[in-house]
This record gives C-alpha cells, sequence and structure tokens, in this order.
C-alpha cells in the first residue's frame, strides 16, 4: 500500500502540494492526471525519493521495489533481448552467484530462490515483451545502438516491465508508442500483478488499463474510482452543485448588504443593520470552481475543390531499394476523413510522406490543380528554431502581416501573448506542438496529414483538437496511437500492410481486438478493388451527396438563428402593450413561417443524410 500523508512541497517558494494526502492499495491501477505543471512529475520523484519531503510522509511496505523508465535510454552493443533480461537485478544477481557459489546449503538457497522468481522462462516473457513493443525476433538480437532514440525508450519500457517492480510509475509511456504498442500496452497493464500509477494524456488507455484516478488540483490529491470517463463525469456534477451553492451564497450576501446599506443611518434599524453585518463576516463566499483554460485550435478554411483533390494510380514508393508500397489505388476527396491502420513497419509514414508531396512515387499521382497540402509529424517539432519565439516563426513564415494579425493567429491555437514572445526552448512539449500545427495549416490547406499530432497534448487540447477537425472542410489524413481521436474523427479506414494500402472493412473496435491477437492479418481482409470505374463513379456520387447534405445542415442553422431572434423580439413585453396588435401579428407570422421553413429543410436535410448513408452502405 502507498500511503502520501499531510504531504507539503514547494519549488523556488512555489507551493505544488499543500497537506495533500491520498492511500492507493497494493494492486490498484492508477491514472494521475491534473494540468500541465501543477507537478505530477514530481510526485513521482518524491515518491522515489529523489526530492525531499517539506512535511508529511509518503509511505510503503518495506523492501517494497520502485520502478520506472530510465531518463538514460540503454544505448550499447548489447543486444536488446540481453539488456531487457539484465533489468530484473535480482535475477542477474542471483544468476552470477550460481556460476561460483560451492557452498551447498547457498546454492539450494540460490536455485530455489531463481524458481519462486520463475527465472527460467524468463527469456520467454522477455522476448514476448519486446514483440508486444514492436521488436520482431531478429530486432531482439541487434544491439542496443543499431536503434534510434525513440526505439531505445521503448527498449528501457520493456525492461522495467520485465522487472516487475512492487510500485510501477510510468510517466507518458505512450509518447514514444505507436498505435499497435500503445493497445499491447493497455492489455499488458490492466493484468499487471502490482501496483501502477500512470501520468497519461492518453484517455483511451486512462480508460481501459486502471481502474481509479488520482487527481492533482489545487495542491491537493483526490482518488476517485472507476477509468477516466467516470471521472470527468464526477467532476462535472461537483462543479455543477459547486457552482449552483457559491451563486446562492453570492446572493444571500447581496441580499443582507444592500439591507445594510440602506439601513445603516437610521437608528431605528441600526441594531438589525449591525446584526446583518455580523452574518455578513460568518458567512464565507464559496468560489466557484475554475473552469479549465479554454484550449483551441483554430483551423483556417479552404475553398471548396472538385472531387477527387488527389488520386493515385498503380503508384509504388520506397526510398532507392525494393518498394516499400506498391500498385497504390487510392482516391481522397475534400471532405474525407481517413485513419491509416498498421503495424509499425509496413508503411503509414511512407504513404503520408508520398501524399505529402515529400516523397516521389512511380505511377501517376494526380492532384487538383490549387490543391494546397498541410503536413505534421513528430519530428517536426524538433525542427523549430529554439532561439526564435512563436511571432518570429510566423514573422518569417508571413513577413507582410503586421503583428496583431501574427498574434490573433497564435492566439488561434492557444498561445496566447506571454507565449508568443517566449522561445521556443521555454515552452512546453503541448506549445511546441500547437506552434507545429499552427505552421503546417497555415496556407489552409485542403489535405491535412497528421502524423501522431497529440504526443506532446495534454486531454483538454487533444478533445479541442478532435473538435477544430470536426469543424475542418479539409481532408484529414491521421496517424495516431490514439484510439479516441480516430474514433471521433475518422470516418475511413485504410489498413497498410503487406506492402499493399486497402480499405479496412471492420471497425476499431475489430481492429483492436485483432492487434491484441497478435496475428499476421485482420480476421476480415479488406476485398481488393475490382471495379475501379464504378468505384470512382460511386465516390463522384457520394461526394455530391455529402455537398447537398453540408447545404441542408448551413440552411438550417441560419433558420435556426432567424427563429431565435424572431422568438426573442416575441419575449418583449412591450410589444404586448395596447395599440401594438398590428406589430404584434406581423411578429406572429414571421415566426410560424420560420417554424415551417425549419421543419421542410429538417426534412430535407433527414433525407439526405439516408442518401448518402444508402450510398456508402451500398
Amino acid at each position: 500500500m502507498l500511503r502520501i500523508t499531510d504531504l507539503s512541497f514547494a519549488i523556488a517558494g512555489q507551493p505544488l502540494f499543500e497537506a495533500a494526502s491520498a492511500t492507493i492499495p497494493t494492486g490498484h491501477k492508477v491514472g494521475l492526471v491534473g494540468r500541465n505543471g501543477t507537478g505530477k512529475t514530481t510526485l513521482f520523484r518524491l515518491i522515489r525519493g529523489e526530492l525531499t519531503l517539506d512535511g508529511g510522509a509518503i509511505t510503503l511496505p518495506s523492501r517494497a521495489r520502485i520502478g520506472g523508465v530510465a531518463q538514460e535510454v540503454p544505448s550499447s552493443s548489447t543486444s536488446l533481448l540481453e539488456t531487457v533480461l539484465q533489468a530484473d537485478a535480482e535475477r542477474a544477481s542471483l544468476l552470477t552467484e550460481a556460476d561460483s557459489a560451492t557452498d551447498p546449503a547457498r546454492i539450494s538457497a540460490i536455485q530455489t530462490r531463481l524458481a519462486d522468481i520463475d527465472a527460467w522462462s524468463a527469456e520467454g516473457r522477455a522476448s514476448a515483451i519486446l514483440k508486444g513493443l514492436g521488436f520482431d525476433h531478429d530486432a531482439q538480437a541487434r544491439p542496443c545502438s543499431d536503434f534510434s532514440g525513440g526505439w531505445r525508450m521503448r527498449v528501457a519500457l520493456a525492461g522495467v516491465l520485465f522487472a516487475q517492480p512492487d510500485l510501477l510509475l510510468l510517466d507518458e509511456p505512450t509518447n514514444y508508442l505507436d498505435l499497435e504498442g500503445a493497445l499491447w500496452l493497455e492489455s499488458y497493464l490492466s493484468r499487471y500483478p502490482h501496483t501502477v500509477i500512470i501520468i497519461s494524456h492518453d484517455r483511451g488507455l486512462l480508460n481501459r488499463a486502471v481502474d481509479h484516478i488520482l487527481h492533482l488540483e489545487d495542491r491537493k490529491l483526490t482518488l476517485y474510482s472507476g477509468g477516466y470517463d467516470s471521472f470527468a463525469r464526477a467532476r462535472a456534477e461537483q462543479r455543477a452543485i459547486l457552482a449552483a451553492e457559491a451563486a446562492k451564497v453570492a446572493a444571500r450576501r447581496a441580499h443582507m448588504q444592500k439591507f445594510v446599506d440602506r439601513f445603516r443611518a437610521q437608528a431605528t434599524k441600526a441594531r438589525q443593520a449591525q446584526s446583518r453585518l455580523k452574518m455578513l463576516e460568518k458567512l464565507t463566499p464559496i468560489t466557484p470552481p475554475g473552469e479549465a483554460a479554454r484550449h483551441v485550435f483554430t483551423f483556417p478554411v479552404p475553398e471548396a475543390l472538385s472531387p477527387p483533390i488527389l488520386r493515385l494510380d498503380g503508384v509504388s514508393v520506397g526510398y532507392g531499394g525494393p518498394p516499400v508500397l506498391r500498385g497504390l489505388e487510392l482516391r481522397i476527396d475534400q471532405d474525407d476523413r481517413i485513419a491509416l491502420l498498421g503495424r509499425n513497419g509496413e508503411g503509414k509514414s511512407t504513404l503520408s510522406k508520398l501524399l505529402a508531396g515529400k516523397l516521389a512515387g512511380v505511377g501517376q499521382v494526380t492532384r487538383a490543380g490549387k490543391l494546397r497540402v498541410g503536413y505534421f509529424a513528430q519530428h517536426q517539432v524538433d525542427e523549430l528554431v529554439l532561439e526564435e519565439t512563436p511571432l518570429q516563426h510566423l514573422q518569417r513564415a508571413r513577413p507582410g502581416l503586421s503583428p496583431p494579425k501574427l498574434r490573433a493567429q497564435l492566439a488561434g491555437f492557444g498561445l496566447m501573448a506571454e507565449q508568443a514572445e517566449t522561445p521556443v526552448a521555454q515552452l512546453s512539449g503541448g506549445q511546441k506542438a500547437r506552434l507545429s500545427l499552427l505552421l503546417a495549416t497555415l496556407d489552409a490547406p485542403h489535405l491535412l496529414i497528421l502524423d501522431e499530432p497529440t504526443n506532446h497534448l495534454d486531454i483538454e487540447s487533444r478533445e479541442a483538437l478532435v473538435e477544430a477537425l470536426t469543424e475542418y472542410t479539409g481532408a484529414v489524413v491521421l496517424v495516431s496511437h490514439d484510439m479516441h481521436l480516430l474514433s471521433l474523427v475518422a470516418d475511413r479506414l485504410w489498413l497498410v500492410s503487406g506492402g499493399r494500402v486497402t480499405p479496412y472493412e471492420g471497425d476499431l473496435d475489430s481492429y483492436r481486438a485483432f492487434l491484441l491477437q497478435g496475428e499476421d492479418r485482420p480476421d476480415k481482409p479488406a476485398r481488393a478493388d475490382k471495379s475501379k470505374a464504378p468505384r470512382r463513379a460511386a465516390r463522384d456520387e457520394i461526394a455530391s451527396l455529402r455537398t447537398e447534405l453540408r447545404k441542408c445542415e448551413a440552411r438550417i442553422e441560419k433558420l435556426e438563428e432567424m427563429r431565435d431572434k424572431l422568438a426573442a423580439k416575441l419575449a418583449d413585453r412591450a410589444l404586448y402593450e395596447d395599440g401594438r396588435a398590428a406589430e404584434l401579428h406581423v411578429w406572429q407570422s414571421k415566426y410560424a413561417e420560420a417554424m415551417t421553413a425549419l421543419d421542410r429543410a429538417e426534412t430535407l436535410w433527414m433525407r439526405a443524410q439516408a442518401a448518402v448513408d444508402a450510398a456508402e452502405a451500398g
């Protein structure tokens, strides 16, 4: 059991914890959440004993082992498999001692302990963990130095999972994983035999892999039962209750103050006024809960292009050797929302670069004449100029725009006045990601390609990104390990596998089940496109139907605005005074006409939606 009692801690005079307490029973899987900068990572360091408490206590059972992913990732000539095996220090030490021990009693004790910790199956367990994190059998035999930093972070994660500490502390473990690795980790952690605390902004992970949420807010810790969605509902209910109570207390204070102000000077009311003054002093105002800071993304609106905006016919692409992808027959329209699925190394990023025009292919690539493409990839955050401010980045990209207009664009991506003048090196990971997203969408692209856009974004920012992408009028191609984002944004799934790209007939849940089964191919493979001309004709028809649907939606919005304005007019009491009957009749007639038109528009919208659904189903 982990017990945190009256914890107090400050950095440079800034308190992060004040009398914070929480108790986490053994075996619980806990998601640690809170706004960026509140002290989540600091709490991990306090638990590990790397920082000294200002007050309170953190207690664990004696001899409890605490584990987490090391900041220094392995980079040696040792193979991946051997590196992971060495992460279990006790096993490695016992095996070394077993080679030199001569005392029969000690040899017996060593062998008994090795059996207790299941040392003889260790290689199989380590290999399974590495496989789950994306390393095949051949890769496991290669030295760590062969892999990039991101891949070595996976090796470090594999090592701590293999060691199975009594308390496992993971800080954003999915940031360096792809979708397949993230789903595997979810499943693994849900079955982990000991206590786990995870700092994460991955809503899917926090719903499926944990059974409690530890919320850090206002320097206090509160433990909630259930996953993140359950926690969010409980928080919303608490905010509503507290806001209502704050409003009630504020109204009582205002009423008392009004009485005091009115009668304080009157002798006959002086005693009552004094009594209410004392009541005011005792009536402590309730501060309503502060809403989370508004996290926004404001994507510019591109002009409409005739479909398709991009078509690939018999295209193959690679990096100078054998093609990574071949025989591509793909089409993208401006209203498409496409998620790229496929195991690591199958070519999702290669396809993204091809679509973005950053990689040339062999075959026919047809792009709309005025097509603009926005491309965001993980590495682009690292390509920002650390010494420059976000404002300077925009000034370089848009030298003709005035600083106020550039600042407005930054604000549209949540980078306010303070961040606009802050060097990039001092910005948080999320703020850098916002700046990169702004630069990628600066030209109002018709096609936006996003490769792992959420790695540095907190939960509120991810929800804002979902909202922005939903309203965006261009096409979107997504590569992401965030299943929540994919499920809310994507309406088409492409499977990248075996050098081909084909429509995936299942949904995200079936794809998730397929990945967790560890099979080589999905249960429901996508059928090959045997009739190109009819399919393209169908796509043109669907695009036309979707355009009609959007027109219906726009008309409904305008009629609803008109209805609300007329309703506000009819709510004016002055309109019902004597002598205004004729005017009242005019407004009532207009309101009735608006309601009739709205009913008609909603009927047309339902027909258009039914036509789109039928066409897509066919």
